[in-house]
């Protein structure tokens, strides 16, 4: 209830200073999903959440909990802290918690903000959307943010199909099949360019 408040309060703010146009909102149905957009700025997160209404649990980097005033705000709106440089099984054990419970999660599979000036190219993604994608039997919904959030400047978002992994749920999460996986994530997220 205390996130909807807040969200109210600061969803005209934002639309002032992000203007925001979501295209494909319909593809956002009810019901679990991982959401994997591409990362091109630190508002990619912010103008995403506040443009779309059903609650979602986010992993972001642990070095944004560190201030503890930021770290309640980022909790409050579903953050789920990671350690991007060690294998986090308790990131990893709260995400599968989240998809179990029926809800969605934002994960950016490139693991870190693509600093390219040219967005369009991504880099490599990671391959922990589909292994979390497959363990959970979890339909993925990519999304492209055009481009970089700028302060009165129009940012489009578009919310591609969701699509399932489901020739690799019953196989192994081997290398290869999570390589093999990832390489779909990567053209359907490319497909929305």
């Amino acid at each position: 209830m205390f996130f909807h408040i807040v969200r109210f309060f600061l969803w005209l703010p934002l639309m002032i200073l992000f203007p925001t146009k979501v295209v494909g909102r319909k593809n956002l149905k009810k019901g679990k999903a991982i959401i994997c957009p591409n990362h091109t700025s630190n508002m990619d997160i912010v103008v995403l959440l506040a443009n779309t209404f059903e609650k979602k649990y986010v992993l972001a980097k642990k070095e944004l909990f560190k201030n503890k005033f930021l770290g309640f705000f980022i909790k409050m709106f579903g953050g789920i802290s990671v350690d991007r440089d060690n294998y986090d099984v308790g990131a990893i054990k709260k995400s599968l918690k989240v998809l179990n419970k029926n809800k969605k999660l934002v994960i950016f599979p490139e693991g870190t903000r693509n600093k390219n000036k040219d967005i369009s190219t991504m880099n490599p993604l990671k391959t922990g959307t589909a292994l979390l994608a497959i363990k959970t039997k979890t339909p993925v919904i990519p999304v492209w943010i055009s481009s970089r959030p700028r302060p009165f400047r129009l940012t489009k978002i578009i919310v591609g199909e969701a699509f399932e992994l489901d020739k690799f749920y019953d196989k192994k999460a081997s290398n290869e099949n999570l390589s093999q996986a990832t390489e779909i994530i990567n053209e359907k997220l490319n497909a929305l360019k």
